[in-house]
């Protein structure tokens, strides 16, 4: 007897030969459960929110095959632009021949219902590739990096999808401009944080005038108060 998850596999596959010609739809869920032999409205048992729950399916099949690709580089021979880059493509080539599924899959992840699904899955997939090349950030870099990486697949994807080459060379290319961008803004805050690690902490000097470490600014001056009783 299958498993749940190779159910859910089963559907999805079925379901990746209809949404080019359906889209992603209920209609396209109801099908692809009929597709696999199971009965009618098993699509409520293994995709609880219906056609959302079927393309999180496939978003972390996309994310499991990006993370065994990348564990096959060498990445201590890359550079961290290369590995970024190298984890970009290996998203974006785990489509494989289903280009078109995922076509109809950007379209309908826009739309205001499936919205927030569609930010989390570009969320998702960005983590998956900083954790699969080594990044260890635990601070804001670790929500910079994400939010930014996220921007640059969701950016790439449409242009990879519509480059019909063989070796997708303008799509690589937009690639590589986009990565670009995101190093050179990694340098810049590099270089920030370094011309301004001596200079005082604003959040800690606020916190020292709220709780009176830094009354002496406000405090009148003693010698002051003498000179105005002797003035009387």
């Amino acid at each position: 007897m299958s498993s749940p998850e190779q159910i859910r596999d089963d559907i999805l596959d079925a379901a990746l030969k209809i949404a080019p010609f359906e889209g992603w739809t209920t209609l396209t869920l109801k099908k692809a459960v009929h597709e696999t032999d199971l009965p009618e409205g098993s699509e409520q048992l293994y995709f609880e929110s219906g056609v959302s729950s079927l393309l999180d399916h496939w978003a972390s099949r996309l994310d499991a095959q990006t993370k065994a690709k990348i564990e096959t580089l060498d990445l201590s021979s890359l550079k961290i632009r290369d590995r970024v880059t190298q984890g970009v493509l290996a998203r974006l080539e785990a489509t494989g021949d289903n280009e078109e599924a995922a076509r109809r899959a950007s379209s309908r992840l826009v739309l205001p219902d499936l919205a927030a699904t569609g930010f989390q899955q570009l969320w998702q997939a960005a983590d998956t590739i900083w954790r699969a090349i080594g990044d260890t950030s635990t601070d804001a870099n670790y929500y910079s990096k994400r939010v930014i990486l996220a921007g640059v697949i969701g950016s790439t994807l449409p242009v990879w999808l519509s480059d019909q080459s063989d070796d997708k060379a303008q799509a690589r290319a937009f690639l590589d401009a986009r990565i670009a961008n995101v190093i050179s803004f990694e340098s810049f805050k590099w270089r920030m944080k370094s011309a301004t690690k001596d200079l005082p902490n604003p959040t800690e000097i606020l916190g020292q005038l709220r709780y009176g470490g830094l009354d002496m600014l406000t405090r009148p001056k003693k010698g002051r108060a003498r000179r105005r009783r002797y003035s009387r």
